[in-house]
Formats: C-alpha cells, structure tokens, sequence
C-alpha cells in the first residue's frame, strides 16, 4: 500500500511512522516503556481504513476490553464512525463472539453457558466429592490451577494422561487422580453445554482446526488484518490460534504484533515470552520495528532501566533514549528494619509533596507481594497521607486477614456476635447456614450472646457435635491468651483454627497470596510484640497482649471509613502497575529473596522474569524514583538479615543521588591503626579493617560504650544492650544521631575499643 500525506501521521516521529504504515505481511514492533505505542497502533488501524481496508477486515486483539474501548474511540476522531466495525477486543470477548456462531459444529450450544472461576470451583468440589478424594490434598483451587494450565499449553484430557512429565509431578504431590477429574470436569461441562474461560480459548483453536473448510476458510478470509497488542503476554494455545488464521496457502501473512520482551511478566498465568523472541523463525521476512524513544522518563531512569534489563541474556536487543535530560537523580532509602523503610518512605513523600508541589495521586509505592502493603498504609495513615490500594483490598480489608482477626477478636471478647459468625463454620465444620440464623435468632429472643446459645443451649445430635468442637477450640484460645502474647496466642490460633493448613493446601497464585497475607499479620504482630513501645492512640503502651494490637489495629482501619478521595497515593503490585505511569515512584523492599523473590532464586531461570518486572517497575516512574530496602524484616514470626537486592548493583553510581555500596563488601588497605590522624572534618580517628582479618565478636562481650565495626555499616559506638541481646548503635557514616537497633545473635560486629 502506498502511504500518501495524512496529516495525523506528522504526529509520529520517524521510525513511529514507518511502523503505522508498513502494513503488508508480517510486522514486529518492539515498544519500549513510554514510546507512544498507543498512538501507534491506533494510527495503524485508521490508515488501514483510510486506504481502503474494509474495518471489518481487521482483528485487533488487546488484553482489556477498556483498552479496545479506547482504541476504537481514538480512530473515531480520525476516521469516523466505521471505526466502530474493527473488531477490536479480548482474545476471550471476540472468540466467545465467533463461537456464539460456530459453536454447534464442535458439539456445543450456540447458547453456552460460560463458567467464572467460582463456578468451575463448584463443579471441581462435586467431582472430587463424587470420588471420595481428600480436599486438603486435591484442594479444588489446586486442581482448577493444573486444568487451566493444562488448557494454555493445548493439553486435552487424553493429552494430560498420555503426558509423562504431568503425570509424574502429579504422583510426586500425591495427587495422581488430576487427569482423571479433568476428564470428568470436561464431559460435565459438555453435558452442562458450559465452557470456562480457558475454554474460550481451547474450543476456538477446535473449531478451527478440526473444521478447515467450513470454518477455518471463513475466518482466514474475513480477518485479512490481525494486530495483536503486548504479544509477550500471549500463551502458547492464544499463539496457535494466531497461526491457524494467519499461515494457510497464499496468506499474504498480514499479522503484526506489539510488545516488548523486556516486561514479558506474566509466566505464572501462562504466557510465554518464547513467543516473542521466537516470532522470527516463524515468519522469515518478518519487518522489525522498535520504539526506543521514551517520552515519559528523565535521562537517569531511562538509563537505570537499560543498565538493569542489560543483564538478561536472552533479549531483544535495543536502546531506549529520552531527551529529557534535566531531572533528579535517583534516591535509594536504606532503612535498618521494615518499619523504618515505612516511616522514611513516608517522610520522604512528605517531603516530595512540598519540594515538587506534588498531588497524592500522582505518586506511587510498588512492592513485590501484596503483604508489603500493610506496613506502608500504617505509615501512611499515621501521617494523614491519603491513599488507596490499587487492584486489591486495603490489608486489613483483605478476607484472609479479617478471618484471622475475627477468631482473635473473639478470644477476647465471646460476646462479638460478628466475629462468631465469621468463623463459626471457617473453616468448614459441618454448621450450616440455617443452625447459624438459628443461633442467632435465639440470641436475640433471650437476650443473649451467641456464644452463651452455643455455651448454654443442647443441640441436635446433628449439630452437637460440630459446634461443641467450636466450643472447645474457642476454650483451647482463651486459656492460651490468658499466658501469651499476642504474637504467641496469634500464631496459635493460625495454627490451631485450621486457617494455614487451609491456605496451604491452595498451591494457585490466589492461593500463595492469600498465605502470604496471613504470614504478613503475623510478622506485624511479631513486631508489635518485639518493639520497646507501640503507640496506641495518642499513647505509648508497653503492654504486648492480643487485645492491645488489636486495640491498635482497629484505630487504624478507622481511616478506612472515610470517603473516596480521588487525590490518594497509590500502593499496588508491580504486576498491577504495567501500562500506567507516575511522577513519583517508590519501589520498595528491594532485598534478596523478596524481590527477586525467593522462588525465582530456586528456580534460576526465572531470575529473568524478576528482572524484567522491575525494569517495568522502574519504567513507571516520569521524574522521581526512589528504591528502598530493609536490612532486616520479619518472615515467617522470625527477625530475618538480608542482602540488598542483586538489581540495585546493576544500576551505575553515576544515576544514583550517592555513591553506594551494594553487594561488594567494603575495601580496606591492609590492616592499621591510623594514629590520631583525623582527617579534615572527621570526628573519630580513620579505622581501616582488612575484611579477610574480620573476626566476629561473642555477642555477650558487647558492652555499651564499645566502638564496634559492622561490614554493611561502618564504625559505631553501641549506646545500650538490652536483655535480649538487642544492641542501639549510632554508625559514623549513618544520619547523625540515627540509632539502629541490632539483634547481637545475628549481627557481626567486631570490638574496637
């Protein structure tokens, strides 16, 4: 096709030109964060139209339907209203259109009913029921996981069984049966004449495969253009039903795809990014176009980007550039402990807010898990910054974590009818919803409680033995508070209420964060019991029972009544964050094993993938970006040291605000006392240590007064040691006065004086 003069085409810079009108045979754009894809791909589809292409000639799939919404709005402006018949959507939308037609040819109803998650769980439970198979082991949520899987990857029922390595995984977790219940899921779907999301999908890629001539042949013909937007994210089965519409005997092959391998982030829900880096070698004369210009970063984050995805081997290679060379180098927050990286992050917005003239709304907090949330909106709260948890619940809104709460609350206090109905039959324990409106019913008839029904009513023989059970557990948690702190009667409880094991056995995405919850309330808890004093209210308390946190935790969900705000900070995942973009970012808990997490550290390839997602991170940020980790956290109920995250050594000192020292241990000249000498400004005599010669002292020989060293920190003089062998120590080459509190079990130091 010719390009002749459009004028919205002089709104693209050259090679964003090039790539909106190579529109003939097989096209990769490669587009780097904040290089106007948007733009592109809309421009794209309208100089198709205006050129001639019939709109509803082009398939342009997208990964929301909000986006399609938009894109087709945006090619409205420029070629009116038949914008509206390119068919622009999900891959699930679109094919859930055509097989609304083509349905019946593959044994469906035109009419199919289309599962959500909850009712493929439904379906999953009656089956594993039917078999008399242990949910704890075959936890429905597992087996969903497996099935959709399996259906990303084209594996059918009968695929599943003949496939070794599937089965062998499968008998290795003491779940043999799998195949078996995906082969009884999929015949009661059929039967139901009901697909599920992952359906959409694999029915599609069966209707055109096992039909080339009545419906293959149509399709091909129809959709002579196909667009696919962030082709990284794409899965293996979403790739095959590409090629079936678009390499066929004389297919011109008009097929271009958009992405960028350098933020591929999704594998755990399937996508692959072989396919990306892999689409050459299908389509040989492939045109390649790449974005590198960024419109939305300073030059030291732009630059920080590239030094850090520069380290992953298997890439597409590029360079990305801005022109916007003024701006602020980046700012990295090193805090002794979580709380502390809280409260500077906090401080630090503060302080961004006034310096920058910043709104709320146009700052972020990133984080690697879900569970990070809770610190930063405690923070956040105890300076009246406003905020909002993007893609999720506030924490303490989170249903894991009111369920936890709710048995806390009502070991200390029975008469808390709300928190016994939450938890009466959680986990399920026989007692159903009507003997709870019973028991409720009788309460308000005696004027009672609803524990003292429980306590003081005989049941039927249906029912006794459930709720005396509950009873009996309640009991089991009151006489453990009585003699416990909060922490100790907390964990007990997660332990002892069935709640862990629960979450445990639930091995999906959904299911680890659920888990992961759990275990951040009890790190909090953890804390609460270890600090010297916790603010309750305007007071300071040293009192570490349960009902004390829950006193404190109770004034800070307060906030959560408040009305919608739209100027609010935002706290999110970076998962959630891709494709949105902020003036200020914090990326925070940039430490080894949390981000990388612990499980790309187990896997070694998957360290990638980590890479990537915090170049993405990173990427978000326009003019401020500030990475933060902690030296020590809780995890797990246990005080736990960590190493700075391997990416902050990635970046060059020259794009940081100091000059910091990572990972590489200190480097010292060969070991001598420097006199009295006292350089110019220096307040202590100059110490220089060979690290080979380092010897760790016995923690008990650690006395106030002492001048110690610490590898990661310096010279130090210890102020206090407490009777848990907790040492606060003020480090020379820290903020001055800054004391940080160190537990001598773990820590290294060695005795100077």
């Amino acid at each position: 096709m010719t390009d002749v003069g459009y004028s919205y085409l002089d709104e693209l810079n050259d090679i964003q030109r090039q790539a909106a009108t190579a529109l003939d045979g097989p096209v990769m754009v490669i587009a780097g964060p904040g290089s106007g894809k948007t733009r592109v791909l809309t421009y794209r589809i309208a100089h198709m139209i205006n050129l001639g292409v019939n709109p509803g000639n082009i398939l342009s799939l997208t990964f929301t339907n909000k986006a399609a919404r938009e894109m087709k709005d945006r090619i409205e402006r420029v070629v009116g209203p038949k914008a509206q018949r390119v068919w622009a959507g999900t891959f699930h939308s679109l094919f859930a259109r055509i097989l609304r037609v083509e349905a019946h040819k593959i044994g469906y109803p035109n009419d199919f009913t289309i599962y959500d998650t909850d009712d493929t769980k439904s379906v999953i439970t009656e089956i594993i029921t039917q078999m008399n198979l242990d949910k704890k082991v075959y936890a429905p949520g597992v087996v969903r996981s497996r099935i959709s899987a399996a259906k990303s990857n084209l594996i059918t029922p009968k695929a599943y069984l003949a496939n070794e390595e599937l089965m062998a995984y499968d008998k290795m977790a003491r779940r043999p049966l799998i195949h078996v219940i995906y082969e009884k899921y999929a015949a009661k779907c059929m039967r139901a004449g009901a697909m599920d999301f992952d359906d959409l999908l694999l029915q599609m890629f069966r209707l055109l495969y096992q039909n080339p001539d009545q419906v293959r042949d149509k399709y091909q013909m129809q959709f002579k253009y196909l667009m696919v937007d962030e082709f990284q994210d794409t899965n293996y089965l979403q790739y095959e039903i590409l090629k079936l519409l678009t390499v066929y005997p004389g297919s011109k092959n008009n097929i271009c795809i958009v992405g960028d391998d350098a933020q591929s982030i999704y594998s755990f829900r399937g996508a692959t990014i072989e396919n990306i880096l892999q689409f050459e070698n299908d389509f040989p004369d492939l045109q390649t176009y790449k974005l590198e210009q960024n419109y939305r970063s300073t030059q030291f984050i732009v630059e920080a980007a590239n030094e850090v995805i520069n380290h992953n081997k298997r890439q597409i290679q590029k360079k990305i550039w801005t022109d916007r060379i003024e701006g602020n180098k980046i700012k990295i927050i090193k805090a002794s402990t979580e709380t502390e990286e809280g409260k500077r992050v906090a401080d630090t917005i503060i302080e961004q807010k006034n310096r920058h003239n910043l709104q709320n709304k146009e700052i972020a907090i990133l984080y690697r898990t879900n569970g990070q949330s809770r610190i930063f909106e405690e923070q956040l709260r105890r300076h009246n910054i406003l905020y909002r948890v993007y893609g999720g619940l506030s924490f303490y809104a989170r249903k894991e974590v009111k369920d936890l709460i709710a048995y806390m609350r009502l070991t200390i206090n029975d008469k808390d009818d709300e928190a016994l109905k939450r938890v009466i039959n959680y986990p399920r324990r026989g007692i159903g919803e009507s003997t709870i409106e019973n028991i409720s019913k009788l309460a308000d008839d005696n004027n009672m409680s609803m524990w003292e029904v429980l306590t003081k009513i005989d049941f039927n023989q249906r029912s006794r033995k459930s709720i005396g059970d509950f009873v009996q557990l309640i009991h089991a948690f009151k006489a453990k508070a009585a003699k416990s702190n909060a922490y100790e009667i907390a964990d007990y409880i997660a332990r002892n209420s069935g709640i862990i094991e629960l979450l445990k056995a639930d091995k999906s995405v959904e299911g680890l964060g659920r888990l992961e919850n759990i275990t951040s309330l009890l790190d909090g808890i953890k804390e609460f019991v270890d600090d010297d004093e916790i603010q309750v209210g305007e007071e300071m308390n040293t009192d570490k029972s349960l009902s004390t946190f829950l006193q404190t935790i109770s004034l800070m969900t307060d906030a959560d009544t408040k009305e919608e705000n739209p100027d609010t900070v935002t706290l999110m995942s970076v998962h959630s964050a891709k494709g949105l973009e902020f003036k200020s970012v914090f990326v925070v808990g940039l430490e080894e094993n949390l981000f990388p997490s612990f499980m790309a550290l187990a896997e070694g390839n998957q360290v990638d993938e980590e890479r990537r997602l915090f170049y993405v991170a990173i990427t978000r940020a326009e003019e401020l970006l500030c990475l933060t980790y902690a030296h020590s956290r809780y995890q797990y109920g246990n005080m736990r040291f960590n190493d700075p995250s391997r990416f902050l050594e990635e970046i060059s000192d020259r794009n940081l605000d100091s000059i910091i020292s990572i990972h590489k241990k200190p480097e010292f000249p060969e070991p001598k006392i420097l006199g009295n000498f006292k350089p110019l400004g220096s307040k202590k005599p100059m110490l220089s240590v060979n690290v080979d010669d380092f010897v760790a002292a016995n923690p008990n020989d650690i006395k106030p007064g002492m001048e110690v060293i610490h590898l990661k920190f310096g010279q130090g003089k210890v102020m206090s040691v407490d009777e848990r062998l907790v040492a606060s120590i003020v480090f020379d080459g820290l903020d001055e006065n800054q004391e940080k509190r160190i537990m001598l079990q773990f820590a290294k130091l060695q005795i100077v004086t």
